[in-house]
């Protein structure tokens, strides 16, 4: 076998060798489709960045009257009379809790576009 094939052999293998490097290289130029843009993470200049408001991530309520309701602030499971930042749990509703930052309330909605009466 050391006659035209085996040269014709080695020089398929060299050029598949070199076709796997370069593939490889170009498939780690290319960029991740699912990871959010840079510009979202990067601070602004000259803006100072404003605190975040709390957000409100799930609530639970027992369907047994004087039940317990409990919500889900910031990844912390909350109570009525449980802290928030500098904010106290005044009262957990269905889509809302109500906040008590000082002698003001605030409100923050499980669905923020929509509006929460309060009871």
């Amino acid at each position: 076998m050391d006659g035209p094939v085996m040269p014709a052999v080695r020089h398929v293998a060299a050029l598949l060798l070199l076709g796997l490097t370069v593939g490889g290289a170009r498939a780690q130029a290319l960029d991740d489709p699912t990871r959010p843009p840079a510009a979202l993470h990067a601070p602004q200049a000259g803006v100072p960045a404003a605190p975040a408001r709390p957000r409100l991530e799930s609530v639970l309520i027992s369907s047994k009257p004087g039940g317990r309701r409990i919500a889900v602030i910031d990844g912390q499971i909350v109570r009525p009379g449980s802290k928030v930042g500098n904010a106290v749990v005044v009262e957990i509703q269905e889509t809302a809790v109500i906040l008590r930052k000082g002698k003001s309330l605030e409100t923050v909605k499980l669905y923020p576009s929509s509006k929460t009466e309060r009871k």
